[in-house]
């Protein structure tokens, strides 16, 4: 796993009413301080990727659906700099993800329905001087196959 990313594995608590989850929480590992929580829902096989940031954390959470999350390491001083890592995360398989500075970020929405995914930054969003910087999704550098794999 890269350096620095953390993946807390979320329980359901189920009864008669429906369930429960905790996501974000004081104390664990995932955890960083909050200043925004967006919310997203992007249809299937859409890919939304590669964007990092220089001055935020981000740590993200998939309600519905199921995506295919990537990881690409940017960091010039990072043990795993080049690195690239897979993370599938769903409705069916809910994960909290911790994605640090430096490392760049994207999904693709897998199956037949739209994907649901709450994002919590560690500064909020300004609009005049975004810290998001964009790489295509098929940049050479990063060389990820997005095809679907049928195994």
């Amino acid at each position: 796993m890269i350096k620095g990313v953390k993946i807390k594995k979320i329980t359901s608590y189920y009864d008669d009413r429906g369930f429960f989850v905790e996501v974000i929480k004081l104390g664990e590992e995932t955890f960083h301080p909050v200043q925004q929580t967006s919310y997203t829902e992007t249809y299937p096989g859409v890919i939304k990727a590669f964007h990092f940031h220089k001055k935020q954390d981000e740590t993200w959470f998939i309600c519905k659906g199921h995506a295919k999350i990537v990881l690409h390491d940017l960091r010039k001083d990072s043990p795993t700099k080049g690195q690239t890592d897979i993370i599938y995360s769903g409705e069916n398989d809910k994960k909290l993800i911790f994605i640090p500075i430096g490392v760049a970020h994207g999904y693709q929405v897998l199956g037949t329905t739209p994907i649901g995914l709450f994002y919590h930054t560690s500064k909020p969003y300004n609009p005049k001087n975004p810290d998001e910087y964009r790489i295509p999704f098929d940049d050479l550098s990063i060389n990820f196959n997005w095809d679907i794999k049928n195994r």
